[in-house]
């Protein structure tokens, strides 16, 4: 049903969201109790659950019967507004296809003369407060339909900034797009660091599914990064649970990714099994870095690619080697990220052939 032509169709639909379209509502159950939601149906199999209490991130995302994002235990929980030390990001972490990581520090915990720090900052727990919501009108001559909000990371006598969010598609396109600005809307000079945490799942995830990036991989270093993106070694081919990857058992790898003549980083994974394959697409300029993310633990089967301004190295490495971004007061930047499901043999070839 990609690129839907609606003629033939028009008249036999009265309801626009028999097709498709964006349909909101409230978790009343569980951890995630009075959370608010907005489920999206592209019309093409392409589902997705954008959370607008977590930052309006994506978490659940389906095609046909297939999910595409790996759901942590815990799944969609309520935001913690104070999970701003330490580990505690993880209590909440419902892993999804999107989980936004900043807006001032991505990485792990740490403290220095400039603050104290938790892992990945605040964003994801901070709710949104929508703007808008536009949907299809077939009738009208319009397939696009979006969602558009703005979530404050601020405090009195502290930094203020503002992420602008719009997720946005069409009626028969299994196309995700996301149009993030990050503005500094207080008084002074302002760290920023961004990082999309964009993790895949079972079935698209299994055994040889294969990662697919255009770049040069160096290990994050530990033992168990050098173990799987040591040299020689085939990180690229999914692999089976790995009783070492039990608990907190993990590998990371930075990619420095090449983009297009057009400046775009094409990305994704390939399952051959299923004829089913996910691209990532954005900007170079805007982020230059491409991390991944390996946890094949058992009932925690997980893989990740995370595209940032910078990999999860945190703000004081980041400063160090004079790498971190300061946003002036009145200051922004963009950020363009698309996803695009494709199961037809020849676009799938022909999207391996660009990454190649």
């Amino acid at each position: 049903m990609s690129n839907m032509k609606h003629v033939s169709w028009l008249d036999k639909v009265g309801n626009t969201a028999q097709v498709g379209g964006i349909e909101t509502s409230v978790v009343d159950n569980g951890a995630g109790k009075g959370s608010r939601i907005a489920w999206i149906n592209t019309g093409t199999g392409l589902r997705y659950k954008v959370v607008i209490d977590r930052g309006m991130d994506i978490v659940d995302a389906f095609y046909n019967q297939h999910s595409l994002a790996w759901l942590s235990h815990g799944g969609v929980m309520s935001p913690e507004a104070y999970a701003q030390t330490g580990l505690d990001w993880l209590k909440t972490f419902s892993g999804g296809l999107m989980t936004t990581c900043g807006l001032t520090h991505v990485g792990g915990p740490e403290e220095d003369e400039f603050g104290k720090r938790g892992l990945h900052d605040q964003v994801s727990n901070i709710p949104a407060t929508i703007e808008s919501i536009i949907q299809p009108d077939p009738a009208q001559d319009r397939m696009e339909m979006s969602i558009s909000g703005v979530i404050r990371q601020t405090r009195v006598f502290g930094n203020r900034l503002d992420l602008r969010r719009k997720i946005s598609g069409s009626l028969g396109s299994a196309v995700i797009k996301v149009e993030d600005e990050i503005i500094n809307a207080g008084n002074e000079s302002t760290p920023h660091m961004l990082l999309y945490h964009l993790n895949f799942g079972w079935p698209l995830i299994d055994e040889g599914t294969k990662l697919l990036w255009n770049g040069t991989c160096k290990s994050r270093g530990g033992e168990m990064d050098n173990q799987l993106f040591g040299e020689n070694k085939d990180f690229k081919t999914c692999k089976p649970p790995l009783k070492e990857h039990s608990g907190t058992g993990e590998a990371c790898g930075f990619v420095d990714v090449k983009a297009d003549k057009d400046g775009i980083v094409h990305c994704g994974v390939h399952n051959e099994k299923l004829d089913l394959a996910l691209v990532i697409r954005f900007k170079k300029d805007q982020m230059p870095w491409l991390t991944n993310w390996q946890h094949w633990g058992r009932k925690e089967y997980v893989t990740a690619l995370e595209p940032g301004t910078h990999p999860p190295i945190g703000q004081s490495a980041a400063r160090k080697e004079k790498s971190l971004i300061f946003l002036e007061p009145g200051e922004s930047k963009k950020y363009d990220l698309e996803f695009e499901v494709l199961d037809n043999p020849k676009s799938i070839k022909e999207f391996i052939s660009t990454i190649a």
